[in-house]
């Protein structure tokens, strides 16, 4: 494997470990023995790997390492959500006793100071943890210091400040291989992309949420990204952008499937429900045959699930004033029956073309 990534190194110790256990599985049950010669260069190359891919991306290298990662994982969060407030409250706390010139420079020095202290940490620290909140910190500084020069110079309030706020938080997701930065970005980038289309249509920027369809261009365009953009170092990158994009295709449709006055389109109320009802099972149904296909899960996942909302949201409005409740959600439990059924033989499809292809 050449130039791996931490994603990389990470899943090559998860399967070493994986094949240890295997190993040791087969030979209690009499399969297979590995000679003393090859079980020593098989341990010996995995040494070598294990502690060359520690030393340059501080992995996991066993199942209690991975618990304690999560700890840490969940600490660093905290800790950057807590010393976010921090710098949040300490400058309200002494904001009004700061000439404009000095509340001005400190607005622009604390973001660069920590994105300078954020860059440091990341090339000293091989555990990516403490850069990771340090990364969190400066994004927040920096959300903190377009809001506050803004109240200063008496700046209208703009969908403008969305496109720094998610340049910095992709920069800095990319540059810590962190997820958490991402998904503000993503959220940034879809704010500002459903405010845009808002305003080309005739509304205030801030209203973009009275039409759910200002929201489908930035749907689109989150589902390119990992088509047209390669994540080769950043593999749990591509289905945070396709998660998103399905919620931000999947929500829209189901609001305009029970409240189509809030379309653009110039039809009756009645036919656009109906409409984007049609959409949303034919949408989801086609995210699933997709992420099979494709073998992404999460696409999978996502599809299912709103295939089943949508269909639940269209039962309730079928039945739940006609019929009895017990029967009403004696109707839902044999649905979701009848899921379970349909996605079981789903499952067992993919297991026989997997045993075909060995075969």
């Amino acid at each position: 494997m050449n130039n791996p990534s931490r994603h990389d190194a990470q899943q090559r110790a998860d399967q070493i470990r994986v094949f240890r256990n295997e190993m040791a599985l087969l030979e209690s049950e009499g399969v297979l023995a590995l000679s003393a010669e090859q079980r020593q260069r098989v341990d010996e190359h995995h040494r070598q790997l294990l502690g060359q891919y520690a030393q340059s991306f501080d992995i996991d290298r066993d199942k209690r390492a991975s618990q304690l990662s999560l700890g840490m994982r969940i600490a660093s969060l905290f800790g950057a959500l807590a010393l976010s407030a921090s710098v949040f409250f300490l400058f309200f706390q002494f904001w009004g006793l700061l000439s404009t010139l000095v509340q001005v420079s400190i607005l622009i020095a604390a973001p660069l100071l920590m994105l300078g202290v954020t860059l440091f940490i990341q090339s000293k620290d091989s555990s990516g943890y403490f850069a990771k909140l340090a990364a969190l910190v400066a994004f927040a500084c920096f959300v903190l210091n377009i809001s506050m020069l803004g109240q200063i110079f008496n700046i209208t309030p703009s969908d403008k400040a969305l496109l720094p706020w998610a340049a910095l938080a992709f920069l800095l997701a990319y540059a810590c291989d962190l997820r958490l930065l991402l998904v503000a970005g993503i959220l940034c980038m879809i704010a500002w992309v459903a405010a845009r289309t808002g305003t080309w249509g005739g509304m205030y920027w801030l209203s973009f949420g009275e039409r759910p369809e200002n929201f489908f261009p930035a749907a689109l365009m989150l589902l390119a990204v990992p088509q047209f953009v390669p994540h080769r170092r950043f593999a749990d990158f591509p289905p945070m952008y396709r998660i998103f994009g399905l919620l931000t295709l999947f929500l829209p449709i189901l609001v305009m499937g029970n409240w189509g006055n809030s379309s653009y389109l110039a039809w009756d109320t009645d036919f656009i429900e109906g409409f984007y009802q049609v959409a949303g099972f034919v949408t989801a149904a086609f995210a699933v045959w997709v992420g099979v296909r494709r073998q992404w899960p999460e696409v999978i996942n996502t599809g299912v699930t709103f295939f089943i909302i949508f269909l639940y949201t269209k039962i309730f409005d079928w039945w739940w004033e006609s019929m009895p409740k017990y029967l009403f959600f004696l109707v839902l439990g044999l649905v979701a029956v009848l899921f379970l059924v349909v996605l079981k033989r789903l499952r067992a499809t993919g297991y026989k073309l997997l045993k075909r292809e060995l075969s």
